[in-house]
């Protein structure tokens, strides 16, 4: 998110005001600030080794950046947690500042990411720490008394999870203009059990801390948190490495197609706005724009020439062109994570009355994600500009679409796109594919056969 809107500005530096009002009355509390500096050192520790851990990452866990959801969950949580069971709710919001504010951050803005971060972790332990103490909690921890001390932490866990949802679905719908309705959905079940699993840690490093061996022992709870992070991190490496393989893959078909360069990105993107207009969970989302970027992946069996002609093609050549949906499926076929991508790039040229390729699948036998990515593909075509045609305004393009639902685009998907084109717009990424300012327009050979992009009913698309 390079571009932060300025309602999302606005509510960070709502956030930043209310994180700032919660520890404000610090001064009040007689708050011991030995526990407090100490918990504070022990955040930013952690924080400062998971940075370094993950350098050289794409994207890193939890850079905290706006936008970044469940990016806010680490194995320096448990540290949060047990602070805002020993310690006053004020004292409870300085503890993770320290460590979210000199965190590495990759993505800009830098700064708005630190504030974002600190405000929205200092809320939550405030809101933590508040319940915890509400309910007695903190002498519960320091009698040991059991189960009400389990009762009371998972009280403040539930606060803590419910303030961090509250937080990232908020500016997921300012920041990334994700719809309203789909911004909450599942974010609190999904943060909620490793919450718990941080919780019940951080009760047991606050249980320790209270006891004779002091702050010593507490730290021993950090080890296997560490363990457990770092297997986690393992697996974030491997999705890392995935992607590096995915943007590889595409820059090897838009460096063999220039006149196409930045349509996968472009149709991944396309994708991903009608998948989340339609609700699909932010995994089926992701894959959906592996989908829309790998779609034509199959063009790297094709030969060059074709690729690179100005005029039509030829029925003979049209068929070697055709055959690129099942070129890119057998690339991708051993590729597990991918998933039900692999179907849309087999089927992203069918249509729903049967007269698509490769093999005139109808209506409801399409899989939904290659229906989905046809309309996004569809579109990026006609509003980009081709070797054999000029780009289309964004509005002709979408009366383009409407008129073919039905016979070769699903409507639902047409409509989700028009709906989110509506409220999002469309900043297509200027590529190479821009007609140069004085180069000589170029323009079908006269008297040549029609490709498939003139033939009735069919959008003016690639000519794949």
């Amino acid at each position: 998110m390079r571009s932060v809107p300025p309602w999302a500005r606005v509510y960070v530096a709502c956030t930043a005001l209310g994180a700032v009002l919660c520890a404000v009355p610090v001064s009040a509390t007689h708050a011991p600030w030995g526990a407090v500096a100490l918990f504070a050192a022990l955040c930013a520790g952690c924080e400062l080794l998971a940075g370094s851990r993950f350098r050289g990452d794409h994207k890193p866990e939890g850079t905290g950046g706006p936008g970044d959801s469940g990016a806010s969950l680490r194995w320096h949580t448990p540290v949060m947690l047990a602070a805002a069971f020993l310690l006053p709710p004020p004292a409870a919001a300085l503890v993770p500042l320290p460590g979210a504010l000199l965190a590495r951050v990759e993505q800009r803005p830098r700064w708005l990411r630190r504030v974002w971060r600190a405000a929205q972790l200092a809320l939550a332990a405030w809101a933590a720490s508040q319940v915890h103490w509400a309910l007695g909690g903190r002498d519960a921890v320091v009698t040991s008394d059991f189960p009400y001390a389990l009762v009371t932490a998972g009280a403040a866990v539930v606060a803590f999870c419910a303030t961090l949802t509250l937080l990232d679905g908020g500016i997921l719908a300012l920041a990334e203009r994700v719809p309203v309705r789909a911004a909450w959905r599942g974010l609190f079940l999904r943060s909620l059990a490793p919450v718990v699993v941080h919780g019940l840690a951080g009760l047991m490093m606050a249980v320790l801390w209270r006891s004779p061996y002091g702050p010593a022992a507490a730290l021993l709870v950090l080890l296997p948190m560490y363990v457990s992070w770092w297997v986690f991190a393992q697996y974030h490496r491997e999705r890392a490495a995935h992607r590096a393989t995915i943007r590889a893959l595409v820059q090897a078909v838009d460096i063999k197609d220039g006149y196409t360069r930045g349509h996968s990105e472009r149709v991944g993107q396309a994708s991903m706005m009608i998948a989340r207009e339609l609700g699909m969970d932010d995994e089926r989302a992701e894959v959906l724009r592996f989908a829309g970027i790998l779609h034509d992946v199959g063009k790297l069996g094709v030969p060059t020439r074709l690729l690179r002609k100005d005029g039509p093609l030829t029925p003979e050549e049209r068929r070697v062109i055709e055959l690129h949906p099942e070129y890119g499926h057998e690339m991708v076929r051993g590729i597990g994570f991918l998933g039900e991508a692999r179907s849309a790039i087999l089927h992203h040229h069918e249509r729903l009355d049967g007269s698509g390729y490769p093999y005139g699948l109808k209506g409801g036998q399409i899989p939904e994600f290659a229906r989905v990515v046809a309309v996004a593909d569809a579109f990026d075509a006609m509003t980009s500009t081709r070797s054999y045609r000029r780009a289309r305004p964004v509005a002709v393009a979408l009366e383009e679409l409407e008129r073919c639902a039905g016979a070769q685009f699903d409507p639902r998907m047409v409509e989700a796109f028009v709906r989110a084109l509506v409220r999002q717009g469309w900043h297509p990424v200027v590529t190479a594919d821009e007609t140069p300012p004085h180069a000589e327009p170029r323009v079908p050979a006269p008297h040549a056969p029609a490709g498939p992009e003139t033939r009735r009913g069919t959008v003016g698309g690639p000519r794949t």
